[in-house]
This record gives structure tokens, sequence and C-alpha cells, in this order.
């Protein structure tokens, strides 16, 4: 399996741990962190997560977790796509768990999505709590990608499903290379002149590029311990979704 160093990319350079640093970004850009991701996504990401839940609707999940939920759009429409009896939306950045608040009443699914701030590698729930642990765009921004996978691992029951959706490298032709220009160049620039923090978005780039993704991220859930894992790349591979099971 390659080897990546994907725990050692940080969003600034500081003497804080990469866990320190990735709540103090999102709390600073929590305010356009919607808005730019529909918009630099071109809407792709509203799809990209309808796609990865109808992966795992033949599970039926009913009690759910969704870890680095940022604002709670994966929750929110697992929440419209499983009809479940309960979902906990953890994340670090307290800011973005306001705004993920705030969408849930307007939606009134406040009796269903719970929002935590918690720790995605330390996460304070019973072993083999849940039917399906999830999260969107959020374990490349682990501080230690295994021991976080090992978590999600734990608190879920025998039987039950993981579902990641993560940025990937796309492999084909010239895809691979307007990828490479748009995220490493454009979206650090657009990401500055409406969230005023372009190392974020720079950011967003470098940890893209260094998650090992495809097989080898696969590969890490079967070490943890899943099986029947297989991917799903979406959109010429910009994002791949990944399926294993306790």
């Amino acid at each position: 399996m390659t080897q990546f160093k994907h725990d050692t990319v940080t969003p600034y350079k500081s003497d804080e741990g990469k866990k320190n640093q990735v709540k103090s970004m999102f709390d600073g850009i929590a305010r356009s962190y919607d808005f730019l991701n529909h918009f630099l996504s071109l809407g792709s990401d509203i799809l990209w997560r309808k796609i990865a839940l109808n992966k795992i609707a033949q599970y039926h999940p009913q009690v759910i977790l969704d870890v680095a939920t940022g604002t709670g759009d994966l929750a929110l429409e697992a929440c419209k796509k499983f009809n479940p009896k309960e979902i906990i939306a953890l994340d670090i950045a307290e800011k973005m768990l306001e705004i993920g608040r705030k969408k849930t009443l307007k939606a009134g699914k406040s009796d269903v999505i719970q929002f935590v701030a918690g720790d995605s590698e330390d996460l304070q729930f019973e072993e083999g709590k849940f039917d399906s642990v999830m999260s969107s765009f959020g374990v490349r921004n682990f501080e230690n990608l295994e021991k976080g996978i090992s978590e999600m691992y734990r608190v879920l029951r025998k039987g039950g499903v993981i579902m990641v959706l993560e940025f990937s490298r796309p492999r084909v032709f010239p895809i691979k290379q307007l990828y490479a220009i748009y995220f490493k160049y454009l979206l650090p620039l657009i990401g500055k002149l409406i969230s005023k923090d372009q190392k974020a978005y720079h950011y967003l780039y470098e940890s893209s590029s260094a998650f090992p993704c495809y097989e080898d991220f696969e590969a890490i859930l079967r070490k943890i311990g899943f099986h029947n894992t297989r991917y799903y790349a979406l959109s010429f591979g910009i994002c791949t979704v990944y399926i294993g099971e306790k």
C-alpha cells in the first residue's frame, strides 16, 4: 500500500497540533462555509451526498453517527433519506455546529438530529451503539486517520455499515490536470475573496492531495477490521464513496 503523509498536512504553519488548527480554521470560515461548498463545487456536493447515502440505503440505518458533520448537511440528508430514530452529528468546531443547529431547527428536524461537540478520534459513545457511522469530507482532517477510523469501527454495531465520502484524485486526462489547476490555484483565490482565509482553501488542496484514496483507503478500512469493503468514484474521481461492514 502506498504510504501517504496526510497526518502531517496542516492548515497553518504553527506549532499547534493538526486537531487544534483544524478547529480554528473551521470556526473561522463557518459563516461562509456552506456558500463556498456549493459555489466551488457548482452544487455537486449536494448530489454527491445523495449518491453516497443511496449506496447504504439497503442497510436502513435507524441510529446514525455523522462524524465531522460540519454544518450538518449529511445529517440532514440522511434524515430525509432514512427517516431514522436518531442522528448524532459530531464536530470539533462549535461555530460550525451552531449553524447546523439553526439549519436543523428550520428544517423541523431538531427532534431527530442532535449536534454534539466532540473529538472524532475519541468518541464518547459506547461500543456498538450505531447502525451506521458516516462522514462527508471530514476524515482527511483527522490528526490520526487510523485512530479515527478505529473509533468509528468501535461504536458501530456488528453488521453495521461505515460510509465515508471524501475527495480523491482523478486519474483520467484531462480531468486530472484540470482538477489540479482548479484546486491548487483557483479555489484558494476564491476562498480568500469570500472567507478571507486563503490558507483554509489551499489546505483543502494539500489535504486532498495527501489523502490515501481508492485502494489505499479501502485497505485501511480492512486493516481496522471492516469487511465487504468497496468504493465508488464520483465525477471522474473528484470524490469517492467508501463502504464497509463490521
